[in-house]
């Protein structure tokens, strides 16, 4: 197949998502840029930082938004199990909050990249309507279900959540604003 032939089909294919679908797909890019625009240009030891009165920092929450987008995509795949929280799932996810030693921003930015096209082609595919029960947890409602559509919801305000914190951590390091 041609790159033009890909590109077409690639544009039909969008041309063909509802209106709620698109909606989804564009806000969720808007708020991952600007996620990805408060850690551009950064050293990995500037992605490391704790300047504000919290413990996160800007690479730390890369890898929670990314780690938070998997699982929550994995719900939407799986259901409850994916949601479990044991005692290995709460040591990763305590973690994931944390840019290691060993770890770069640009490795933790490529493993998003990667995360968000998984999660855009469900968005493109998935019945929105289908639901899940949640597991049991003391921060859910007991015997809740959440559909597809509201886990997709739930991605989409964590990103825009965790944006807005790694604008305040940005400009504590250096002045630069994502807006404004």
């Amino acid at each position: 197949m041609t790159a033009t032939a890909a590109s077409a089909m690639k544009t039909s294919a969008t041309a063909t998502l509802s209106r709620e679908r698109t909606d989804l797909l564009e806000t969720l890019a808007k708020h991952r840029g600007f996620l990805r625009y408060a850690v551009r240009n950064l050293t990995d030891e500037q992605a490391r930082l704790t300047p504000t009165a919290s413990a996160l920092s800007l690479g730390g929450l890369v890898k929670h938004v990314s780690a938070c987008e998997r699982g929550w995509a994995d719900f939407i795949v799986r259901g409850a199990v994916a949601q479990e929280l044991t005692p290995e799932k709460y040591a990763e996810f305590a973690a994931d909050f944390v840019l290691a030693e060993h770890e770069t921003l640009e490795g933790v930015l490529k493993a998003y990249e990667d995360v968000a096209a998984a999660t855009d082609e469900l968005i493109r595919t998935v019945d929105l309507d289908a639901d899940h029960a949640l597991p049991e947890a003391p921060w859910f409602e007991s015997g809740a279900r959440w559909s597809n559509r509201r886990a997709l919801a739930h991605i989409l305000a964590e990103t825009a959540q965790h944006a807005g914190h790694a604008d305040i951590i940005r400009e504590t390091i250096d002045g630069q604003k994502t807006m404004g």
